[in-house]
C-alpha cells in the first residue's frame, strides 16, 4: 500500500517531482561540519572573522605561522619583478679638483689664509677670475662642486677693497636669493668664515618662519651682504621702509632653476624691478646645476653680455659650440629631454624593483643593514610629502629604535645609538626645522626624513647614502637629491626604489646618460638574520645559520606584523596612516604628463600599496582623493582645479611645493601647523 501511494504522489498532474524529496544534507549534517571547522580553527589558533581563502592558506602551511594570522602573506600575488634592459651609458662626470691653489689667485693674503692648503675646484677656477674682472656671469656646474665659494670669494674681495671703506650704516652691498631657508642658513654661514678678517663687512640673513619685527631691526641698523629667499624680501620691500638698494653692487641668484620652478619668477621680477629703481648698474650673477628655459629667461632680463660658464660642456668635448645656444632655444620639454647632466665622480648608484606590499619591510631591513649593523653611515631618505616623513618618522623610531619591545629580554640590543632619526619638511616650524639641520649637520650618523626642502644646494658633510623612496619628478630633481653625496671629491651612494610598474624610469634616466646599477630586493631582506628581534620563536628551532630564504620571508613577516600591530594599536595611528596613504597619492597624480605613462594612479593596486603604510587592509574612506580610474575634470578639490588652471607645463608643482619654502607671510600656515599638532597621535 505504501509503495502504490508512493507511485500516486509522485505521478501528479504537473509531472515535476516534490520539491522535498531533493536531495539535500539534513540539519545534524551542517551541525556536523561545523564542528569539524571548530576544531579545525581551534587546532591552528585561527581567527573566526578570516576570510575562506586566508584559512585555506594557513592550513596548507606549517604551525610556523601561527602567530601571524592577522597579515596576509607578503610573498604572494605580488607581480613580477621585471628584468631591466638598458643600454650603457658614459656618464658625464666633472672632475672636482684641480692642482692649482688660492695662493696662485690675485687675492688679499686674509682670504688666501682662510682657504690655505686647499686646491681650487674646477669651478672656482673658472668663475673666479672673471668674477673679478668684474663682468657677469651665468654658472652651470654640478650641485657639490664649490659654486658657493665661486661667488663668495670673489664678492669679498671686491667689497674689502673698495676705496671708501664700507660702513654697516650703508646698508646691502650685494644681494644673494636663494630657495630655501636652510641654503639661506648655510650660505650666511659660509660667508661669515670668509668674513671673519673683515669684520667691518656685516652679512645678514632673512627668512621665512622669523620675526619680521628683529629683522626690520637688523635692517635699521645695516646689513652689507644680505641673503635671503624671495618671498621674505618681497614681504621687506612692500613693508619695511628702511630697506633700500643705493649701494648694491652685486646680485646673486643661487639654485636659479629651483627658484623658478618653486613659482617665485615673479617675486624675482618684483626684486629686480626695486634693484632697478634705484640702481641701474650692477655685478650679476646666476649659478644653477641644471640649465633650464626659465633660467635662460631670467639670464635675458638679469645678466648683461655674461660669460657663460658650463663644466660639464667643457669636459664633452664632442658637443658643438653652438650647442649651448640651440639647447638655450629649445623648449622645456625639448631641453628635458636632451639635456645630459653631470654626476659625481665618486657617486655609485643603485636601483632596487620591490612590489608595493614590500617597500616598508624593505626600506627597514636597508635601514638596518646600513646604519646599524655596517655602522658608520650617515642616510638621507626623501618622500614626496610632508604627512608620509611624519608618519615614517614616528613608524621606523617606534619599530626599529625599540620604542615598543621595553617587555622583551632582548631590549638591550634593541635600543641601537646607531639608529637616530631625524625629519625635516616645509610644515615644520622654523625653529625646529633649524635645530633638526643644525643637529644632522654636525653629527656623525643618523638618518634624515625630508621631503625635497633638504633637495638643493644643502652641503651636508659625510652622508653616504641617499635613499629616494618615492621617484623625483624628473631626471634634473634626482640630480640634485644624489647631490646631497659624495660632495667636493668624497664617496657616496645613492639608491632609487620604484615598483615593476615604473621600471622604465631606468631607461629615462640612461637617456638622460646616468647609469644605475640595479640592487636585489632579496640580497636586502636577508640582512634581517642579523637581527634576532625579528626571528620566529617556534619549539625545537634549531640556530638559524646562513640565508635561508624561507626563514627571509618569515622574518620580513614577522617585521611588518610589527608594523601593523603599531599602526593599529589605536585609531589615531590608523588616521595618521590614512592620511599618509592619502598625501602619497595625491602627490602620485601630480607627475608631469611626459612621465604618466611610467607613474599612473592606475597601476598602483590600493591594497598593496596599504601594506606599506602598515595598514591590513586596502582603506575605504578616504575623502578627497580621486577615484584610481576617474578623470581629473570630475568633481575636483576646488584648491586643486584652481591650482591646475594657474599652472601648467612643468611648473604644475611650484604651488603645491611652495608651502614649503614659503615666506611666512601666510597668516594661515600657522594656524594649520598648531591643528597638526594637535592632531598628532601620542
Amino acid at each position: 500500500k505504501q509503495s502504490n501511494a508512493l507511485k500516486r504522489k509522485l505521478q501528479s498532474p504537473h509531472r515535476n517531482p516534490p520539491l522535498k524529496h531533493k536531495h539535500k544534507p539534513s540539519i545534524n549534517t551542517f551541525k556536523k561540519r561545523a564542528t569539524e571547522a571548530d576544531i579545525r580553527e581551534k587546532g591552528s589558533s585561527s581567527q573566526k572573522s578570516l576570510p575562506k581563502k586566508q584559512l585555506t592558506d594557513n592550513r596548507n602551511e606549517s604551525q610556523k605561522s601561527k602567530p601571524f594570522i592577522k597579515t596576509s602573506s607578503l610573498f604572494r600575488n605580488n607581480p613580477d619583478i621585471p628584468e631591466i634592459h638598458r643600454k650603457a651609458v658614459q656618464q658625464v662626470q666633472e672632475n672636482i679638483f684641480t692642482t692649482d691653489c688660492f695662493s696662485q689667485l690675485d687675492l688679499h693674503p686674509h682670504l688666501v689664509s682662510v682657504r690655505k692648503a686647499v686646491c681650487l675646484e674646477i669651478v672656482q677656477k673658472q668663475t673666479i677670475p672673471v668674477l673679478l674682472q668684474g663682468k657677469d656671469a651665468l654658472v652651470r656646474s654640478q650641485t657639490g662642486s664649490g659654486k658657493t665659494l665661486a661667488y663668495g670669494i670673489p664678492l669679498v674681495q671686491s667689497l674689502q677693497g673698495m676705496e671708501s671703506k664700507i660702513q654697516r650704516s650703508d646698508g646691502p652691498y650685494a644681494l644673494i636669493l636663494v630657495p630655501t631657508r636652510e641654503l639661506a642658513l648655510q650660505s650666511f654661514d659660509t660667508m661669515q668664515k670668509l668674513l671673519k678678517p673683515f669684520a667691518w663687512i656685516v652679512p645678514g640673513v632673512l627668512m621665512g618662519g622669523e620675526k619680521r619685527k628683529s629683522e626690520k631691526a637688523r635692517l635699521r641698523k645695516g646689513i652689507n651682504i644680505l641673503i635671503s629667499t624671495p618671498g621674505r624680501l618681497v614681504d621687506h620691500i612692500k613693508s619695511t621702509e628702511c630697506i633700500h638698494f643705493r649701494r648694491t653692487q652685486w646680485l646673486i641668484i643661487d639654485e636659479a632653476d629651483r627658484i623658478l620652478d618653486l613659482g617665485f619668477e615673479k617675486d624675482v621680477a618684483v626684486i629686480l624691478n626695486a634693484l632697478n629703481a634705484e640702481r641701474e648698474t650692477r655685478q650679476n650673477v646666476l649659478l644653477s646645476a641644471t640649465l633650464t628655459e626659465g633660467v635662460t629667461r631670467l639670464a635675458d632680463i638679469s645678466l648683461n653680455d655674461p660669460i657663460s660658464i658650463s663644466i660639464a660642456d667643457e669636459i664633452q668635448k664632442a658637443l658643438k659650440p653652438a650647442s649651448q645656444t640651440d639647447r638655450q632655444a629649445n623648449s622645456s620639454s625639448n631641453c628635458m629631454e636632451q639635456e645630459n647632466f653631470a654626476v659625481p665622480e665618486k657617486l655609485k648608484q643603485y636601483v632596487m624593483m620591490v612590489p608595493s606590499k614590500l617597500r616598508l619591510v624593505t626600506l627597514a631591513a636597508f635601514i638596518l643593514e646600513k646604519c646599524k649593523f655596517e655602522k658608520h653611515h650617515k642616510m638621507i631618505i626623501f618622500f614626496s610629502s610632508c604627512e608620509q616623513v611624519e608618519f615614517y618618522y614616528e613608524l621606523l623610531l617606534k619599530v626599529l629604535s625599540g620604542g615598543l619591545e621595553s617587555e622583551q629580554p632582548g631590549r638591550s640590543s634593541v635600543s641601537s645609538p646607531h639608529l637616530q632619526f631625524l625629519r625635516l619638511h616645509g610644515n615644520m616650524e622654523q625653529e625646529e626645522r633649524t635645530e633638526v639641520f643644525q643637529e644632522f649637520l654636525k653629527s656623525k650618523t643618523g638618518i634624515l626624513l625630508c621631503t625635497d626642502v633638504a633637495a638643493r644646494g644643502l652641503d651636508l658633510p659625510q652622508v653616504t647614502w641617499i635613499v629616494q623612496y618615492n621617484a623625483p619628478a624628473s631626471p634634473a630633481e634626482y640630480i640634485h637629491r644624489i647631490g646631497r653625496t659624495a660632495r667636493i671629491g668624497c664617496h657616496g651612494n645613492s639608491l632609487l626604489v620604484l615598483a615593476p610598474s615604473e621600471a622604465e624610469y631606468v631607461s629615462l634616466l640612461a637617456s638622460h646618460k646616468i647609469n644605475v646599477s640595479e640592487i636585489k630586493m632579496e640580497k636586502v631582506l636577508s640582512s634581517l638574520m642579523k637581527d634576532d628581534r625579528f626571528k620566529l620563536h617556534r619549539p625545537g628551532s634549531k640556530k638559524s645559520c646562513g640565508t635561508d630564504p624561507q626563514e627571509v620571508r618569515e622574518r620580513a613577516t614577522v617585521l611588518q606584523t610589527k608594523f601593523e600591530n603599531y599602526v593599529h594599536s589605536s585609531e589615531g595611528t590608523v588616521r595618521w596612516a590614512k592620511k599618509a596613504l592619502q598625501s602619497f597619492l595625491c602627490a602620485y597624480t601630480t607627475y608631469p604628463r611626459n612621465l604618466k605613462h611610467i607613474f599612473h594612479i592606475k597601476s598602483l593596486h590600493l591594497g598593496h600599496v596599504a601594506k606599506s603604510f602598515g595598514l591590513r587592509d586596502a582603506p575605504q574612506n578616504l575623502t578627497a582623493l580621486p577615484a584610481a580610474g576617474s578623470k581629473k575634470k570630475t568633481k575636483p578639490r576646488p584648491k586643486r582645479s584652481d591650482l591646475l588652471k594657474k599652472t601648467h607645463g612643468k611648473h604644475r608643482l611650484a604651488e603645491i611645493l611652495r608651502s614649503e619654502y614659503s615666506s611666512g607671510m601666510d597668516t594661515g600656515v600657522s594656524k594649520v601647523k598648531k591643528k597638526k599638532k594637535q592632531r598628532k597621535p601620542g
